[in-house]
């Protein structure tokens, strides 16, 4: 279903967090919950994936990660600061020791000259420790290869926190 790259990275990424006995929870909106599926179909992904959420809509946002409506309402629900947001309510509403959030514009539609189709926001945050941010800028390149980097740098950002 998913690249080999990417899931040998996501295996990678399961090795080092079973090695450091750390668990995972992810905040996802428009990966729509692939970041998850890309974990969960490699075996023993549950002994560090603690729970994920899809939170497509603002309202779940909201109501799911504590997301506050200002937030969304003054910066839009793709914006940097949502995404730190979304991850520290995931580690907030979690047992988990570390919490991945991305939310971006997969397309092909819904972009706009400030906030074009492929922005994504991602943001990675340990337990104890500040957010971290990533954003992407990978154009119009179709809503799969948009979902599938994301995915790539989500993996890549959680290491960072490690």
């Amino acid at each position: 279903m998913f690249p080999e790259e990417l899931v040998r990275q996501a295996e990678r990424l399961l090795d080092r967090l079973r090695a450091e006995s750390v668990t995972l929870a992810t905040a996802e909106s428009c990966t729509g919950g692939l970041l998850s599926g890309l974990l969960t179909g490699i075996a023993g992904a549950s002994d560090v994936l603690e729970r994920g959420w899809v939170t497509y809509s603002n309202e779940a946002k909201v109501e799911e990660l504590g997301v506050e409506p200002g937030l969304i309402a003054a910066h839009g629900a793709v914006s940097a600061e949502v995404a730190r947001a979304m991850a520290v309510g995931a580690l907030e509403r979690s047992s988990a020791d570390v919490a991945a959030a991305v939310t971006g514009i997969a397309g092909p539609g819904g972009g706009t000259a400030g906030k074009p189709v492929g922005l994504v926001h991602l943001a990675a945050l340990r337990r104890g420790g500040s957010p971290r941010h990533h954003e992407l800028r990978l154009g119009n390149i179709g809503r799969q290869q948009v979902r599938l980097q994301s995915l790539a740098a989500a993996l890549a950002l959680i290491e960072t926190v490690l």
